[in-house]
């Protein structure tokens, strides 16, 4: 096994293609699958599936390319001290649930880089995705609920997928409705008083069960429906409706304005926000200090008027 072969293994599981990656590493593609398929022979595993529509990293696979970026990280660290290499640009991607409150986290967390060169991803995406970016490596961390309607099958899923979920903060749900909406003047709600008014919720592409649904309770047979695949036009529709949203994270002032409000819908139900990673791979050093962000945040911010609950 050498670090070529890693490098290789890795540009393959960032790419998604045996193509791809054989053009950004500037090798024939026949010369870069051999070279995978060498290092599968010598380490007796299977780290890609291959089949007609392409490639996919086995599960076996997901846990050796964590263990190969661990060992490439650390070997370049000793060649840049050593031979006074330029550094590479760090590398980190979140997969999240449409919250705010990941977005300053991000804000703040891009304040305190120290870096010359960094390549990061932040995606706020559907909630099966976010599961797979993180067990195929595409993201380290990512961000979303579970609550007693859907922890059973999502449990299943991060077993299943080697993930760890660890819990942020709890909460009940709230709507989130624009401060001229009828019911504005609300202390809390029932889902009979919301029955009349549009409910927005966002898109879950083919996995759109209650399971992975962002929304926090079960609106299924709800007259209005109109549905967004983002947070910027959820909060536009909000502001010039009378509709509403259901849900839970936190709504930072400085980043969506005055112009919302959150209302307690009456629900004994609870809520965990929390991030999944891998669990036999260690957060890197920059993951590590996102999450520590994000704790602060909870923390800090959890009880403050000038944050909402969305």
């Amino acid at each position: 096994m050498t670090l070529q072969q890693l490098k290789y293994a890795i540009e393959v599981s960032n790419c998604g293609s045996m193509n791809e990656a054989a053009k950004r590493l500037f090798i024939s593609q026949p010369s870069l699958s051999n070279a995978i398929k060498d290092l599968e022979g010598e380490i007796g595993i299977t780290i890609f599936d291959r089949n007609n529509r392409g490639i996919s990293i086995s599960l076996e696979g997901v846990e050796f390319l964590g263990y190969a970026r661990q060992i490439i990280e650390q070997t370049e660290l000793l060649e840049n001290h050593y031979k006074g290499i330029k550094l590479k640009p760090v590398h980190f991607s979140v997969s999240t649930q449409h919250y705010a409150f990941v977005v300053d986290a991000f804000v703040r967390f891009m304040k305190q880089l120290n870096t010359e060169q960094y390549e990061f991803n932040l995606k706020e995406t559907k909630t099966y995705e976010i599961i797979d970016d993180v067990r195929t490596l595409h993201s380290d961390v990512g961000i979303l609920y579970i609550n007693d309607s859907n922890s059973k099958v999502l449990n299943k899923v991060f077993s299943d997928s080697n993930l760890k979920f660890t819990p942020l903060f709890n909460t009940n749900p709230h709507i989130f409705i624009s401060v001229k909406h009828p019911l504005a003047d609300r202390e809390s709600v029932t889902i009979k008083d919301i029955e009349p008014f549009p409910c927005i919720k966002f898109e879950q592409g083919e996995n759109n069960s209650l399971h992975f649904s962002e929304e926090m309770i079960n609106l299924s047979e709800t007259a209005k429906t109109i549905r967004v695949n983002d947070r910027a036009t959820l909060s536009n529709l909000l502001i010039g409706t009378d509709s509403y949203t259901v849900g839970t994270g936190v709504v930072v002032s400085d980043l969506n304005g005055d112009e919302i409000k959150s209302i307690p819908l009456d629900s004994n139900e609870i809520f965990t926000v929390g991030w999944i990673a891998h669990k036999d791979i260690k957060l890197s050093k920059i993951a590590t200090g996102f999450i520590d962000i994000l704790n602060d945040i909870v923390s800090t911010n959890y009880f403050d008027l000038n944050y909402y609950l969305l």
